[in-house]
């Protein structure tokens, strides 16, 4: 018997407003070395795998940040801490800072791949590509992890359009 389905009537806004009542922690990924530095702020980097440790990043297509990654084959995923806004701001684009300028105001260190690592950050996780994964809108980007480095503190979180921090229960 086949069933025919008929598909989800969901539009780009509709799913964009679903997803942002999912509070999610907020990382700053880094690419590129020296001037050709930038990077973005995303809530969609993930852990895919422990063993054979990869990470997961969405990038969207249109992101200043693509092409570098694409040419340095590395990152280094962020994990900012609550009191951190200021640098997703920046790598957000608030303001209009672009590229390296985004890594004015805070101290920043090379890892194993030369991704750079935030001083202050919960954790950082420095990786090299291993695939990217082109869908629609975005690019999946695996990563496989060559370092990290852990710090402390409460993480910064962002949820119905607005930064916030986690209060435990």
């Amino acid at each position: 018997m086949n069933i025919a389905l008929k598909p989800l009537a969901h539009t780009a806004p509709s799913l964009r407003d679903a997803m942002r009542l999912v509070a999610g922690g907020v990382s700053v990924v880094t690419v590129g070395v020296g001037p050709e530095r930038t990077g973005l702020t995303v809530t969609s980097a993930v852990s895919l795998s422990i063993d054979v440790p990869t990470m997961l990043v969405s990038v969207n297509r249109t992101a200043s940040a693509w092409p570098v990654l694409q040419k340095h084959r590395s990152f280094c995923v962020n994990f900012l801490a609550a009191d951190q806004q200021a640098v997703a701001d920046r790598f957000a684009g608030k303001g209009g800072v672009k590229g390296a300028a985004r890594y004015e105001g805070a101290r920043w260190h090379a890892l194993e791949t030369g991704a750079l690592a935030l001083d202050g950050a919960l954790a950082a996780i420095d990786c090299s590509v291993s695939e990217f994964i082109e869908r629609h809108s975005h690019i999946i980007v695996l990563g496989t992890v060559e370092a990290i480095r852990l710090g402390h503190g409460d993480p910064l979180v962002y949820g119905q359009g607005r930064y916030g921090a986690f209060l435990p229960a």
